[in-house]
């Protein structure tokens, strides 16, 4: 059962990719025998290189995507330094799954109603300026993306502080932290000089991640991105929504250089790291060895930043009227939920089960494949976790698309399940991949030699302790389910609408209270789904339930002493 599993995940997980990169392989050189493209050719490549604003897009995608990943990668080390090992680490890590379980369409639907020039912010700022008309100037949409920047360091500043819990407890940071300071070093030289050097190539595939996700982000850089000109994801978007189905080879072409552009970033950035780690220490042992790093209140502004979309997404949702600038709606009205409900509810129901069917999906390959590594001693290839988080979206679903379109039937819906699927198993994975290296095998070995079978065995040891991770990692993959715009989009065909796809749409220029409904309730799935996992989590745990016994037993102990005997 277990090697059925796994060979099923590798089949899932890679199979369809081989036709998905011959799709967009075909049609970047312009062969697409369905449109009467017969003959290999360089067109779509020279109508990408013709088009008036590629270099610049290119040039844009570069520094925002760069920048936005330094600046989280800067965040988690600030944040790390200064509350590792306190009692405010523990207060972050009660944090990080609703910060976590919060769609990027959603905070990024927020981020614009607040930092917009007739936002919440600067509403604010005319309160105590005087100003009665809206600025001029914003972070929404920016011709820099600076917006754009802050806004995904903050949404990716969670997943790093996240990655790097299993990272630190390997490193075992207290010992660390314990001999530097014994040798002159204070905290934040020892972070910075020690701790540091050690920590960067762990973190080197979730940063990977972050970094290739800044660079060809679509829907979150459609709604507060620049755009004169947009990024490069959101042009090649652009191209593969064009009417003249002749162009799709500029389209592919956009694909496979948006590909090669992530490629080329990944690979700079490894050779950036090995400088600074491996080649370059002199500033590993010379220098001060007092340093101040700040960092002890970051966290609370990256926190409040994405809980203060809630309500401004709730007051919107409400507002009929709300003139510059004033700080609070005159009128305010629920036509908007009445007149929404009834589609709300559709879309709804078509999330919810894309996103129930993949997460669990997702979570019983993922257990197999740990199972199967725990019995077999092999692991999943790195190239299955790897994939779905490195490669642009674009580059790898439009070639399926390709692919799918030849085959003869109705395929949008399996393929958009399987997307999801797809995307959604490397986070349950990792999630999981933690909890299951910390179990002590010894426990269900235990059981086995007193007579039970491996799956008994099975059930009563080691479910009932990792069934809290469990839960939590089914509620990741149902939040990354829910994010999902492109793999809707591209492979749905248009038949397949959700909360999602109707969020980015509505917030392209649709009225702003329509779109602060549909973003309220796409932020307020997961986090219902997280709040179910993280409760059974803690009904479920073993040592929760074993206090209890111990706790009643005690109290039984106490009855019978203190009852008089005869």
């Amino acid at each position: 059962m277990l090697r059925l599993l796994y060979i099923l995940t590798l089949t899932v997980c890679c199979l369809p990719l081989i036709p998905g990169l011959g799709g967009v392989l075909l049609s970047a050189v312009s062969y697409l025998p369905v449109l009467g493209l017969d003959e290999p050719n360089i067109a779509g490549w020279q109508a990408m290189m013709a088009w008036p604003g590629t270099v610049v897009s290119l040039k844009i995608t570069l520094y925002t995507g760069i920048s936005a990943s330094i600046l989280a990668v800067l965040f988690t080390f600030l944040i790390l330094q200064a509350c590792w090992g306190t009692k405010r680490w523990q207060r972050i890590e009660k944090w990080l799954s609703p910060l976590l379980a919060m769609p990027h369409v959603a905070f990024a639907i927020g981020f614009a109603f607040t930092f917009a020039p007739s936002g919440w912010l600067f509403r604010l700022a005319a309160l105590f300026s005087g100003e009665t008309e809206p600025y001029h100037w914003s972070l929404v949409q920016d011709q820099y993306g600076i917006g754009f920047i802050i806004a995904l360091a903050i949404k990716e500043t969670p997943f790093l502080l996240l990655m790097s819990l299993s990272v630190l407890k390997q490193m075992q940071v207290d010992k660390l932290l314990t001999v530097s300071q014994s040798l002159g070093y204070n905290r934040g030289a020892a972070w910075f000089k020690v701790v540091f050097p050690q920590w960067l190539p762990k973190m080197r595939f979730p940063i990977y991640a972050v970094l290739a996700y800044g660079l060809s982000v679509v829907d979150v850089a459609m709604i507060i991105g620049p755009t004169s000109p947009t990024t490069f994801a959101v042009l090649v978007w652009h191209w593969f929504n064009d009417p003249d189905l002749q162009l799709l080879p500029r389209a592919a072409a956009g694909a496979i250089s948006l590909f090669l552009l992530c490629f080329g970033v990944l690979l700079i950035y490894r050779g950036f790291e090995h400088v600074i780690v491996r080649f370059w220490q002199n500033w590993q042992f010379s220098g001060s060895k007092h340093i101040s790093l700040p960092g002890k209140q970051l966290f609370n502004v990256i926190a409040l930043v994405p809980f203060l979309m809630i309500p401004v997404l709730l007051i919107w949702s409400f507002a009929l009227r709300w003139r510059f600038p004033d700080i609070w709606p005159t009128r305010l009205s629920t036509r908007f939920w009445e007149q929404e409900s009834s589609h709300l509810v559709e879309l709804a129901i078509n999330s919810l089960i894309l996103g129930l069917v993949s997460a669990s999906v997702a979570l019983i390959f993922a257990i197999g494949c740990l199972e199967y590594r725990d019995k077999y001693h092999k692991s999943v290839p790195q190239l299955v976790i790897a994939i779905p988080m490195l490669i642009p979206q674009l580059s790898i679903l439009f070639g399926i698309q390709v692919a799918i379109y030849m085959l003869p039937g109705q395929w949008h819906v399996p393929a958009t399940i399987w997307a999801h699927i797809l995307f959604a198993f490397p986070y349950v994975y990792l999630a999981l991949d933690g909890p299951w290296k910390s179990f002590d095998q010894r426990l269900t070995q235990t059981a086995r030699s007193l007579g039970q079978s491996p799956f008994k065995a099975w059930c009563a040891v080691k479910l009932p302790n990792v069934l809290p991770a469990i839960l939590l990692a089914w509620a990741v993959g149902l939040s990354v389910s829910f994010a999902q715009y492109l793999p809707t989009q591209l492979l749905g065909a248009g038949r397949i609408t959700t909360l999602t796809t109707e969020a980015v749409s509505l917030a392209s220029g649709q009225d702003r209270r329509i779109s602060a409904v549909y973003g309220l309730i796409q932020a307020f799935l997961p986090l219902v789904f997280f709040a179910i996992a993280l409760t059974a989590s803690r009904l479920a745990d073993p040592k929760r339930r074993l206090a209890k016994q111990t706790e009643q037993r005690e109290i039984n102990n106490e009855f019978v002493r203190t009852k008089p005997h005869y």
